[in-house]
Formats: C-alpha cells, sequence, structure tokens
C-alpha cells in the first residue's frame, strides 16, 4: 500500500454515511453477486453500486484499488451503527475531522482507536467486540485486529487474541494482524528471545498455512510498515526453531514469506543466510527449498 496512492483519497471527510437511494438499496441487496466480482483495476472504473456496500460495509474489498477508493467518513459511522454503538459520537465525529492532516495508514489507527474507545464504555463491550471482529467488511476486521494491540496485553495474550484474525479469510485482515502484535513481540524478544520464539513454534507446525505464514512474517528482521526487530537483524538464527521447519513448506504464501525473512536477514548477516541456504541445498532437494533458497539469495547474488 504505497502512501502516495493512498493519500489520492478525499481531502475532507463528510459527516456521516451518505443515505442510500431507492436505486442503490436495490443494487446492495444482491450481496452474493457483488461477492463474485472482479475487482476494477482503477478508482473510476469502480460501479457505484460496489462502493456504495463497500462505503457501507457490506463486503469485503477484493483488491488495493477498492481499498484505496473507500470513503473512511462513510464507512467508520456506518460500522460503528452494525455494532451496535453511537454513530454520531463525538468521540468518533473528532476523529473524522483529523484523518485529513494524518498518513494513511494513521487514519486507520485512528478509526480503530476510536471504536476502541466507544466499545470500553459500552455496556456490552464483548458483544460489540464481537460484531467487529465478524464484520462482513475486511477494513472492519482489520480495526478490530487492531484492538489486539490497543489491549495492553503481553505477548502472550496478544497472540491467543491475534489468531482469529492471522486465520482470516482476507488477506488485508491477515496483513493487519501481524502488525497488531509486533510490537508486544519485540518487547518480549528482548526480555527473552527463546522462550518468546518458543511460544510461536506451534505456529509453524500449525496445519493452516495462514497461521504457519503470521509465524513467519510476524518475526521478519524488518518486514515492512513497522519497527525492525534488531535481535534477529543481528543474530538471526535465534529464529531458526521457526525457520527450519518451513523450509520445505507446501505453501507458496509461506513460501515467500520464509524467503523474505531470510532476505532480510542477509542485509545485515549475508555470510550466514548464504550458509544455511548452502546446507538447505544439500539435504535431498525439494523443489519448495529450492523456490526459497534462490529468493532468498536475491540481494546476495544481485
Amino acid at each position: 500500500m504505497t502512501e502516495h496512492l493512498m493519500d489520492r483519497r478525499r481531502a475532507a471527510p463528510k459527516a456521516g454515511p451518505t443515505p442510500l437511494g431507492d436505486r442503490d438499496v436495490h443494487k446492495v441487496t444482491s450481496v452474493r453477486d457483488l461477492l463474485r466480482r472482479k475487482g476494477a483495476p482503477r478508482i473510476a472504473d469502480i460501479p457505484p453500486d460496489v462502493l456504495a456496500a463497500l462505503n457501507h460495509g457490506l463486503v469485503p474489498t477484493v483488491n488495493l484499488t477498492e481499498f484505496l477508493a473507500i470513503d473512511l467518513a462513510q464507512l467508520a459511522p456506518a460500522v460503528a451503527g452494525h455494532m451496535g454503538l453511537d454513530s454520531h459520537a463525538q468521540r468518533l465525529s473528532d476523529t473524522l475531522v483529523v484523518l485529513p492532516a494524518l498518513k494513511p495508514m494513521k487514519r486507520h489507527d485512528h478509526v480503530a482507536r476510536a471504536l476502541y474507545d466507544l466499545a470500553a464504555a459500552h455496556p456490552q463491550r464483548d458483544a460489540v467486540s464481537h460484531a467487529l471482529a465478524t464484520h462482513a467488511s475486511d477494513v472492519a476486521r482489520c480495526w478490530a485486529s487492531q484492538w489486539v494491540g490497543f489491549s495492553g496485553s503481553d505477548f502472550a495474550g496478544q497472540l491467543q487474541a491475534a489468531r482469529r484474525f492471522a486465520a482470516d479469510c482476507h488477506f488485508g485482515v491477515r496483513e493487519i494482524a501481524w502488525m497488531a502484535v509486533r510490537d508486544a513481540l519485540i518487547a518480549a524478544i528482548a526480555k527473552s528471545p527463546a522462550d518468546t520464539v518458543a511460544q510461536l513454534v506451534p505456529w509453524v507446525h500449525d496445519g493452516d498455512a495462514n497461521i504457519r505464514r503470521f509465524a513467519s512474517e510476524l518475526t521478519r528482521p524488518r518486514g515492512v510498515w513497522c519497527a525492525q526487530i534488531e535481535a534477529f537483524k543481528t543474530q538471526p538464527w535465534l529464529a531458526l526453531p521457526l525457520l527450519e521447519p518451513l523450509r520445505a513448506d507446501p505453501s507458496r504464501y509461506v513460501q515467500n514469506s520464509v524467503a523474505n525473512w531470510l532476505n532480510d536477514a542477509s542485509k545485515s548477516q549475508a555470510a550466514w543466510v548464504q550458509d544455511l541456504c548452502t546446507r538447505w541445498s544439500m539435504a535431498p532437494t525439494h523443489a519448495a527449498t529450492v523456490y526459497i533458497t534462490r529468493r532468498a539469495l536475491r540481494t546476495i547474488q544481485a
């Protein structure tokens, strides 16, 4: 998600969700039809009924173009209403006013925080939280995954809470899920790298490729859109209990993450990454391992 693209959104938020007209209501009721759509390549090409459904939280996005097209000033109040919160609450309204002054991803942080604060004061907080975590909109579920990081729980607690989002059917939610617990991971590694890695070992053996990929992506030394893990930049071998089980993972989704993990490490520990890839290649060769090592060495061999 490049920031210069995300900044192309509208400059000023509206006060609340735009009411659907009769024609739009008729269109968005065919949600099943919309779920089968192919994403438009440009924002200008998104059909009005699709954009209306996205802005009212009725369907998930299918590509980055749709994500960029969503008007948070419409979606946030709509989602708040679906959750049982006051869509016109001052806390939320104040947040929507300042969104244009924020960097793109920070806008989502602030919306998620506003909803979190409103839910905290709600007498049925658990039901409200569940409504957000199971919302039809992937963007809404991204906000729910960010709540994990807001909780203040230790790494073990956040890891458990993030699992449902790590296994989400939507790629965007899965991406936000690992970012939400990244700070807690870094704090835990600073205290005990071995114990922290041990907590993630069951994840790399999980039957769900999304869960395995979460463990790899979460611990990438450099990563994207997040703080770096200095311990793994300087001592990437600390994460071998996570990397070894994934060396021949059958999922391309996981393979790419492991390769990127090692490529990150190669920028500070090139010799170690080279030696590891050589060792992996000396064992009975698996196509997945060949793919991982080739991509892992791309910076070294450039």
